[in-house]
């Protein structure tokens, strides 16, 4: 089973002026599918071949560095389609409960993400997850992933620079500025909550 690359959840222009079209074409179109081609080309004709990415980013961990690269960027870029919308909307009443109880209010919460996500050493990824009915921040570096640490992903920002430095150059921080206050999907975050288990790469 080759994976395909999933469709974007908005137009193209939908994410500007945080994330433009301009770095969508290259991000989501070269980046996001250089990373799928070559996990596809990895598994095609392996035990892997008709597993789910999730399962694939397991085995891989720590054994298959080539593949769980890959794997793993091919599912933090998917969620982070997702994590964004074109329109911010609002969490459910049990994901604003829970934030406030982790972090005081959604607006600290945002604070906290921006500064984690321009504090983060080089490539990475910084995450809003669940673990035991809590929230917390969580960072991975490079291409790692939390699709199978046990926590529960519910939002994730990009903080590679070739997630904003088109459209902020070096300013991390004002890319950060953009997508938090104005294009986080609360609304995915939530059903992520809601169902309890860690988010699936569509097959």
């Amino acid at each position: 089973m080759a994976f395909q690359l999933i469709d974007l959840p908005y137009p193209d222009t939908a994410l500007a002026p945080a994330v433009s079209a301009e770095t969508l074409s290259f991000h989501y179109g070269k980046h996001h599918q250089a990373y799928l081609d070559k996990m596809n080309a990895a598994i095609e004709g392996t035990d892997h071949a008709d597993k789910p990415m999730e399962a694939i980013v397991s085995a891989a961990r720590g054994s298959n560095q080539g593949l769980f690269n890959n794997a793993a960027q091919s599912w933090n870029h998917a969620f982070y389609w997702h994590s964004m919308a074109a329109e911010e909307t609002a969490p459910s009443d049990d994901l604003k409960a829970k934030i406030d109880a982790a972090f005081g209010s959604v607006d600290e919460l945002k604070k906290q993400l921006k500064e984690r996500g321009a504090g983060h050493f080089a490539s990475g990824w910084v995450w809003l997850a669940e673990k035991d009915g809590a929230l917390s921040i969580e960072e991975t570096h490079d291409g790692d992933t939390l699709a199978d640490s046990g926590f529960n992903p519910l939002l994730t920002i990009d903080v590679w620079e070739h997630a904003y430095y088109l459209d902020h150059q070096n300013k991390r921080p004002a890319y950060l500025d953009a997508v938090v206050d104005n294009k986080l999907n609360w609304a995915f975050a939530s059903e992520n909550l809601a169902r309890g288990s860690a988010w699936t790469y569509p097959a």
